[in-house]
């Protein structure tokens, strides 16, 4: 039951921290938001490392520098998504990569979970599935232009999802008595890895404005989001912390619908009923 919690409480934290930082990357650049949130969570989990202690290996630090690859990548695929694209769509496909690449993992290293466990993993696919396609294929709203070919930022929401595949894949490889010293690592090496990404893209990420220095507060949900994650692996199996991680979409979906009224349709509240229902069967595992 705790690594479910701790899951769960790192999905919520994700949701709200994706929801926010899709906002902030409306107004000002989703490269500089994103580098102001990865500074925040740097300093903040740096900081509780020192508290808490630890014994990494050099190992335990290079899984934490791999991660820090999918980190970097992962989240400024997702907020230059969030940016031009429905939230209702982009964050919940960047939850298709992010679960099925740990499940992968987790199997290939060893990772046997009970009958009823693998249920709810198989059914949290097409719940993440549904409430990610549902709002394109349903007819449009009376005020929206109806839209052909792929939707507006598809292809990040894709790219973000290895992203955050890649981290929870390599997080989930730290011990227990490693601390969170290999998460600030993480951290550490996502700064270089956005800044290099907009370099390449050409795209400005020295934050300038209000709306970019407000990532502070995406940072904060972030850094408690990865801490709760890496706790969750250690507590229990990567393939039901990851799966249960990756079900933040949804708080993104509703936190759309709420604050900016995003429509919900019917199979994207199907999606989030067949969630429940997946979370229900991995918690009773």
């Amino acid at each position: 039951m705790l690594t479910v919690a701790l899951a769960l409480g790192s999905a919520l934290m994700y949701g709200v921290s994706d929801f926010i930082g899709g906002l902030l990357s409306r107004r000002s650049s989703a490269w500089a938001v994103a580098i102001v949130t990865q500074i925040t969570a740097l300093v903040a989990i740096g900081a509780t490392t020192l508290i808490l202690g630890g014994e990494p290996t050099a190992a335990d630090l290079a899984w934490g520098a791999f991660a820090g690859i999918g980190t970097g990548s992962g989240t400024a695929f997702l907020y230059r998504g969030l940016s031009s694209g429905r939230m209702g769509v982009v964050a919940p496909l960047s939850a298709v990569g992010a679960a099925l690449l740990p499940v992968a993992v987790g199997v290939a290293t060893g990772e046997r979970p009970p009958l009823i466990v693998w249920a709810g993993i198989a059914l949290a696919f097409p719940a993440i599935w549904l409430i990610t396609t549902g709002g394109e294929h349903a007819e449009p709203d009376a005020e929206e232009p109806a839209r052909t070919g792929i939707p507006p930022g598809t292809v990040d929401g894709l790219l973000a999802g290895l992203g955050f595949g890649l981290m929870f894949s390599a997080l989930g490889q730290v011990p227990d008595a490693a601390g969170l010293a290999p998460l600030a690592a993480a951290e550490a090496i996502s700064i270089p890895i956005i800044i290099g990404l907009a370099i390449v893209f050409r795209q400005p990420w020295v934050p300038r404005d209000r709306a970019s220095i407000g990532g502070i507060v995406v940072g904060g949900t972030a850094a408690a989001a990865a801490v709760m994650f890496l706790f969750a692996t250690q507590a229990g199996l990567l393939t039901v912390a990851s799966v249960l991680s990756s079900l933040y979409p949804a708080f993104t979906v509703l936190l759309a619908a709420i604050v900016l009224h995003e429509r919900v349709h019917r199979s994207q509240a199907l999606g989030l009923a067949m969630a429940v229902a997946a979370v229900a069967m991995v918690a009773s595992g």
